[in-house]
C-alpha cells in the first residue's frame, strides 16, 4: 500500500510538472521534449499525456505537439468568476486601458518572485510593455516587488531573495541596502516609482492593494515608456492609488 501511495504522487507530481513545463513554454511541446523537461520516464509522461487528453486537460494537435485543453481554459474562467479581487480587478482594469490607453498590469508574490496575474493593452498603443501572465520575474526588477515587501522586515526581505536576483537583465547590480530603503521608502508614501530596471525604456509605477490589516497583497500597475511627461505620471499615478483603494476592499 505504501508504494501505491507513493506511486500516485509521484504521478500527481508529474502532471504538474508538465503544466508547468508547458507554461513556461507558452506554446505546444513535442513529448519528447516534455520527457526531456520534466526528466520523467517516457512511458510515464505518454501515459499522462494521453489521460489528461481525454480529460480534455490538454491537447495533441495534428503533429502530436501538447498544449492545455479547452477544459482549463474553462477552470481558469470559474476562477476568475468566484475570486472578488480577481473579476473586479479585470473590470477595473479594462476601464483604466480605456481611459488611459496604457498596459495596466495587477501583480502578486508568489514564492521569492512576484508574477503578473492580470495584464490589459490598449491595439491603439503604438507599443505595449508587459510581462507574460504567470511569468516569475525576480522582486527587485520593478516597482511593483518593493511595494510588495514593504510590511516586511529587513532580515525576511534579504532571506527571501536570492543573490542572483539582485542583478538586472542590464547586468547591473543593486546594492542591497538601496533596495532595502527603496522598499520602506514605497511603503511610506504609499506608491512606488521605478525607471530602467527591467527594461532600459520603461516606467513602472505601482500602487498597493492592501489586505483590512494594511499589508500590500497585490499591487496595480501602470507600465509606460520613460518619456511619459511629468504631468502625465502624476495623473496616471494618481488613478492607480485610487484604483488600488478600490481594490483593496476586496482584498
Amino acid at each position: 500500500m505504501p508504494d501505491e501511495k507513493s506511486s500516485r504522487a509521484r504521478g500527481v507530481d508529474r502532471v504538474i510538472d508538465i503544466f508547468r513545463q508547458l507554461h513556461i513554454a507558452r506554446q505546444p511541446m513535442p513529448v519528447r521534449s516534455l520527457i526531456q523537461a520534466t526528466g520523467a520516464p517516457r512511458s510515464s509522461v505518454y501515459e499522462l499525456v494521453s489521460l489528461l487528453s481525454e480529460a480534455g486537460l490538454v491537447e495533441q494537435d495534428q503533429d502530436g505537439n501538447v498544449f492545455f485543453g479547452r477544459e482549463m481554459h474553462y477552470y481558469g474562467a470559474d476562477y476568475m468568476a468566484h475570486n472578488d479581487l480577481i473579476r473586479r480587478a479585470h473590470q477595473l482594469m479594462v476601464e483604466l486601458v480605456a481611459q488611459h490607453g496604457e498596459t495596466v498590469q495587477l501583480c502578486m508574490l508568489e514564492g521569492n518572485k512576484y508574477t503578473v496575474v492580470l495584464s490589459e493593452s490598449s491595439n491603439a498603443h503604438p507599443f505595449k510593455i508587459t510581462s507574460d501572465i504567470g511569468v516569475r520575474v525576480p522582486i527587485p526588477w520593478t516597482a511593483t516587488g518593493r511595494l510588495l515587501l514593504s510590511h516586511w522586515s529587513d532580515s525576511a526581505i534579504l532571506d527571501l531573495i536570492p543573490e542572483q536576483d539582485y542583478r538586472l537583465a542590464g547586468g547591473q547590480v543593486l546594492d542591497k541596502q538601496a533596495f532595502l530603503d527603496d522598499v520602506h521608502r514605497a511603503g511610506h508614501q504609499g506608491y512606488c516609482l521605478t525607471e530602467g530596471l527591467s527594461e532600459s525604456f520603461t516606467c513602472c509605477m505601482a500602487a498597493p492593494v492592501c489586505s483590512r490589516h494594511g499589508q500590500a497583497v497585490a499591487a496595480v500597475c501602470f507600465m509606460v515608456s520613460r518619456d511619459t511627461s511629468p504631468e502625465r505620471r502624476k495623473m496616471l499615478l494618481d488613478e492607480l492609488i485610487l484604483a488600488g483603494q478600490k481594490l483593496s476592499n476586496f482584498a
